[in-house]
């Protein structure tokens, strides 16, 4: 299978996702290269809703995003005086929402179910929250606390985060960290928290949102199992991303990343490169690189465990079990537990005739793509999922 040489990735869907809704709050802000990601998309028309729409009632519907719902509801939490109906898809309706809306009621919020509780859809009619301090579980989702974060320069005392359990996904919401000092938003960290202070105004600035590195894991997988040199554009060596980490897995994968001029990188096959015995990592930090990786690894034969992968289960699918039932069909035994998948026996590895069901989960579809640019004959079905993040994918193929 033939693909492009230079590819531009599109921008970061985590950052620009983050900044639009500091610019909600914060208008002078101005961004450039938006993600026209779906995600970004749905979250950018919502949020024009709220601004635009003059009812005091407001029903919006974020389909499959994650990201959108979880982050709305922190911040129609302090729409004062408006009535919010955040509702989505059938898998959004089984996607935990609780502990979140448990520590916006205790900062003095006023959300409730509709149906199933703990669940979407919700009710939130919009007030001043007038607690500045709260506790939250960090041990099943990074998004509920950047959620709060990202509305916590607008309350009027400013918000401590009181974190318990293990911290997931850590990089990002050290990215949310960064992303608020950047506009001059004052952050404290302590031990097992931190404090965001208030701040009514930020200053006018321009900001050029870099490309995303969990889009461009897939080009690595394909760089990887194709032997091919690839660029990829717009990404810079310091990055708000933890994903990044990209760079460090694949050179146990056998690619070397070299930062060019002009923010390009460029990914080239490591010359005389021995296979590993085993690819074994904790991804508790990266959950979003696992099905890249173990794709990767079954594209090149190659023994794969990873683990800290709690945070799979509650995602678009159940990442894990989609991971099983579909590298299977290669005739390879996996095990999966809660946080970890694992798969060693290549004897009986096989293509023939194998149709990859992507479960409505864009990163399906796209680290199968992977095993796909080697082996040309697997199918993908329903390719088109992947517009939640990178809708011109399919294009990069000829």
């Amino acid at each position: 299978m033939k693909f492009k040489d230079e590819i531009q990735i599109p921008a970061s869907k985590s950052i620009t996702n983050r900044l639009l809704i500091i610019n909600y709050l914060y208008p002078n802000l101005k961004l450039n290269n938006i993600s026209s990601a779906k995600d970004s998309v749905v979250l950018e028309r919502a949020l024009n809703t709220l601004l635009k729409d003059e009812n005091q009632q407001i029903s919006i519907n974020i389909g499959h995003a994650g990201t959108a719902m979880r982050f709305l509801t922190a911040l129609c939490a302090i729409q004062v005086g408006k009535t919010i109906v955040l509702d989505g898809s059938e898998r959004m309706r089984q996607r935990p929402i609780k502990i979140l809306v448990d520590a916006l009621n205790d900062l003095g919020a006023d959300i409730t179910y509709l149906k199933e509780i703990g669940f979407p859809p919700i009710k939130i009619n919009g007030k001043k929250l007038k607690n500045n301090s709260i506790s939250i579980n960090s041990s099943t989702s990074s998004q509920y606390i950047t959620a709060l974060m990202l509305i916590a320069p607008k309350l009027q005392n400013g918000l401590h985060i009181n974190l318990t359990g293990e911290p997931v996904s850590m990089p990002y919401i050290e990215m949310t960290i960064s992303l608020l000092k950047s506009l001059g938003i004052q952050v404290e960290k302590y031990d097992k928290g931190f404090k965001i202070f208030s701040i009514n105004q930020i200053d006018d600035k321009f900001i050029e949102i870099e490309g995303d590195w969990s889009s461009a894991s897939y080009l690595f997988g394909i760089s990887a199992v194709l032997q091919r040199t690839l660029i990829l554009k717009n990404f810079a060596k310091k990055s708000y991303q933890g994903d990044s980490k990209i760079v460090d897995y694949f050179t146990e994968l056998g690619i070397e990343t070299n930062f060019l001029q002009d923010n390009k990188i460029l990914l080239k096959p490591i010359s005389n490169f021995i296979k590993p015995k085993l690819i074994a990592l904790n991804l508790l930090e990266t959950p979003d690189l696992a099905q890249t990786l173990a794709t990767t690894c079954l594209a090149l034969k190659i023994p794969c465990k990873l683990t800290g992968l709690q945070t799979l289960k509650i995602k678009e699918t159940d990442r894990l079990q989609a991971l099983k039932n579909e590298i299977e069909k290669f005739n390879i035994p996996v095990k999966i537990t809660g946080s970890s998948i694992e798969f060693d026996d290549f004897s009986n590895f096989n293509t023939s005739n194998i149709s990859i069901k992507t479960y409505d989960d864009h990163r399906m579809a796209m680290s199968f793509a992977i095993l796909k640019a080697k082996y040309p004959e697997i199918t993908i079905e329903n390719p088109d999922v992947v517009v939640k993040s990178f809708p011109y994918f399919w294009e990069l193929f000829y």
